[in-house]
């Protein structure tokens, strides 16, 4: 069980004040959350298996460290990529049509738009309170499961806006990604580039440099789905 242990230290590397101790659970979720983007950027259905290791993983450090909030975020893409995998698998005439690489409509993407706004404007307002009531709830959670938990001394959230934007925006994306809209790209673009600063800014520079390789695969995964819908409209006009 070591391996799960944050304290199973695989290397030391010299970042920040003092470098950074990477374990051992911490390097293999990286690594499959890397594959997990990589692989859906060519449209691979095996991504989900390393999202589902991804989550997972990620999901027991944030119990060792007591980030109850993003435990149970993970608890929402570990459904996500259930659901992804599921949908990607169908092999229906109806569903693979469905499922093409596309772009969406533009009333549903303002309908999207204006859903992630008002949201981001919500949690902005409330992020302390809700986070407070979501870690209490995790607690409690554990307790009925048995497990050994206390309540972490919790302090405001340094960056209200900016987390609320990446909280919003990922569940946006992770949702747009299993229905394959172009757009999920896009976002993950712009919450990877936030993620960069805000992680440089506290001095978690490994997890910031993460982030830079991450846009730099939601990048090409944007170059690569854009051209597919392209090409999958263009069939569909030849077709009419």
């Amino acid at each position: 069980m070591d391996f799960f242990s944050t304290q199973n230290i695989l290397v030391h590397i010299p970042l920040g004040a003092g470098g950074y101790d990477l374990s051992w659970i911490e390097a293999v979720g990286t690594l499959a959350g890397l594959l997990c983007i990589w692989l859906a950027s060519l449209e691979k259905i095996v991504n989900y298996a390393f999202g589902l290791v991804n989550v997972t993983l990620f999901a027991i450090i944030f119990f060792q460290i007591q980030l109850y909030a993003s435990l149970l975020l993970q608890v929402f893409f570990f459904v996500a990529n259930i659901y992804g995998w599921y949908a990607w698998s169908r092999q229906t005439a109806d569903n693979q049509v469905a499922l093409k690489i596309r772009w969406m409509s533009l009333p549903k993407a303002l309908g999207w738009l204006a859903v992630s706004a008002v949201s981001i404007a919500l949690m902005t307002h409330y992020i302390n309170s809700v986070f407070a009531w979501l870690t209490r709830t995790a607690v409690a959670l554990m307790h009925a499961l048995g497990l050994r938990a206390t309540m972490p001394e919790l302090q405001p959230d340094a960056f209200p806006f900016w987390d609320s934007c990446l909280m919003v925006l990922s569940i946006v994306a992770m949702i747009l990604m299993t229905r394959k809209f172009v757009e999920n790209w896009l976002l993950w673009v712009v919450i990877n580039v936030i993620s960069v600063m805000i992680f440089a800014r506290q001095g978690v520079y490994a997890m910031s440099l993460e982030y830079v390789i991450l846009t730099v695969i939601a990048l090409n995964g944007s170059r690569m789905w854009i051209k597919s819908a392209h090409e999958h409209g263009s069939r569909a006009l030849e077709r009419t």
